[in-house]
This record gives structure tokens, C-alpha cells and sequence, in this order.
């Protein structure tokens, strides 16, 4: 589970509600002190939300951006289904589409740099082979060309197992009974269960098993043309990094490998994953 650093907001940022055609989704939205020269709409990850980039949040509009991170449908503060079938990836590909046009309405117009983190990378790409007109680029952050690990498997198996047979609640306490101990006392525990028993257990239970079956969309996805990044850290447990280099060369893709960080940059080393992440965007 993602850890972010804050669940609030820095200065710059507003949570609000962005309205789509399909629905309303719970944002973070953050304006840089001058006018943004571009937009970027970042996708979280499994169990995760839209403060997971909550560290990003600041030094991506100090260097002119205006970025929105989401919760998809059915994470933390965007309303659930109940139900597993509007959760299957084509229709959570939809709602993004329909997020970057409301996002593509305010300035600046003229395409959404697109992010994705985990299993919001594959959502992202989706997406992007669904209609990639709104997209001026996409970054895969610690996001494969396929399923996860099998042990990663093994562990969302045993998650959704546990959603069909206990509440959220107690789910929650099968899994800090499981912590290591250095994540023990880390002073999180609360936003992380708050965030935990808002999330729609049908959307974790369908999205676990879309990362467990996920097919390899790598050549689809560079018969596009579209500019693409993968970012990660250097080790990772969820898609290993070889794995992730060789997917970048397939697709032709800047690749960004962001030291002393796991699978989630984005919190470990928030300065230098934005820095690498402005860098990219302005080159495009």
C-alpha cells in the first residue's frame, strides 16, 4: 500500500470535485503561481488515491504546471458502483477519457499529459488505445507490459478473497497485523484506514484481477506515436526493472530510473521523480 507523505494538500492545491460525462471524480487540483503552460492528469494505483502525488504537487506547478490527480472511480472520495462489471478496464479507460475533456476545457486547452502509477498506468493505456487524441504524452510510473509477478498475484488473490468474506474493517486489521515492524509506528495509521474503508471493495476486487491478467499492449500502444515515459525506482517487487527497461526499448520511450526508490517514486523520491517528470514534458 502507498504510503504518501500528507494527506493534505500543499498551498497550491484545492480539492474540489471535477463534473464528466460520466460521473463526478474527487481531485486534487493544483495551480501553478503563474500561468500553467500545459495540463497533466495523474492516475493512481491500486489500493492507492489521489494523495499519493500529493508530494509532486508543488514542485510540478512551481516548474508551470497545472496537474490533477484523481481518485478513479470507486477509490477513496469518488463514489463506488457496489458492483464489479463498472469496473471493467474499457469502462474505467472511459472515465479517463471523459476526465481529460473536462480537465482539456479550463486553460491550457490544446492535450492532457496523461500519467499513470501501477495499475494506473495500465488504465492510462487503455485509455490512450481507446482515443489518444486528448493526450500530448503518456508516463508509465512502476507500470509493466503485463500481469504482475506471480507473487504479486498470489497476494491480490488472497485480497480478494479476504473482500468476499470479511468487511473492509476487518480486512484492514488482517493486514497492519501483517506489517513489518519499521511500518509499525510510521504516524500514518489513520489516514491509511480513513482511505482504506472508502474504497469500494468490488473495484479492488476487479481491478486485482485485471493486474493478475493483464495481456502485453506494448505494440499497440507504439504503433501510436505517442511520446511515452517510464519512470520507476530502482528495484521493484510489482514488475521487475528489467522488465520495465525492456518495455521502453519496445517502445521507443524516454526512460527514467529514479535512485533509491521501490515501486512508488512518486512518494519515495518526490523532488527528483518531479523534476525528471517536468523535463519530459517540456521536451514534448
Amino acid at each position: 500500500m502507498s504510503r504518501p507523505p500528507t494527506f493534505t494538500p500543499p498551498p497550491c492545491a484545492r480539492a474540489r470535485v471535477l463534473r464528466t460525462g460520466r460521473g463526478d471524480f474527487a481531485v486534487l487540483d493544483a495551480a501553478p503561481p503563474a500561468g500553467a503552460h500545459s495540463t497533466a492528469l495523474l492516475l493512481p494505483g491500486y489500493t492507492g488515491s489521489k494523495e499519493d502525488f500529493i508530494a509532486l504537487l508543488e514542485p510540478l506547478a512551481e516548474a508551470g504546471f497545472r496537474v490533477l490527480s484523481v481518485d478513479g472511480r470507486g477509490q477513496y472520495e469518488t463514489d463506488g458502483a457496489g458492483r464489479q462489471n463498472p469496473y471493467a478496464q474499457a469502462e474505467l479507460a472511459r472515465d479517463v477519457l471523459a476526465q481529460a475533456a473536462a480537465v482539456d476545457e479550463v486553460p491550457p486547452p490544446g492535450g492532457v499529459h496523461l500519467l499513470g502509477h501501477s495499475l494506473g498506468g495500465q488504465i492510462a493505456r487503455a485509455a490512450v488505445l481507446l482515443y489518444a487524441t486528448p493526450f500530448r504524452s503518456l508516463t508509465l510510473m512502476s507500470s509493466g507490459p503485463a500481469e504482475i509477478d506471480p507473487a504479486q498475484q498470489k497476494k491480490a488473490r488472497l485480497l480478494s478473497d479476504a473482500l468476499g468474506r470479511w468487511s473492509m474493517d476487518e480486512v484492514w486489521q488482517m493486514m497492519r497485523a501483517m506489517d513489518p515492524p519499521e511500518d509499525a509506528d510510521t504516524g500514518d495509521g489513520e489516514d491509511l484506514r480513513r482511505r482504506w474503508l472508502r474504497h469500494d471493495p468490488a473495484q479492488l476486487i476487479a481491478t486485482g484481477a485485471q493486474l493478475s491478467s493483464e495481456p502485453d499492449r506494448v505494440d499497440e500502444l507504439a504503433a501510436l506515436a505517442l511520446p511515452v515515459h517510464v519512470i520507476s525506482g530502482e528495484r521493484d517487487d510489482v514488475w521487475p526493472v528489467p522488465l520495465l527497461d525492456g518495455m521502453a526499448r519496445r517502445l521507443g520511450a524516454r526512460r527514467t530510473v529514479i535512485e533509491g526508490a521501490e515501486h512508488s517514486p512518486n512518494t519515495a523520491r518526490p523532488e527528483e521523480t518531479a523534476a525528471a517528470l517536468a523535463a519530459f514534458w517540456n521536451a514534448v
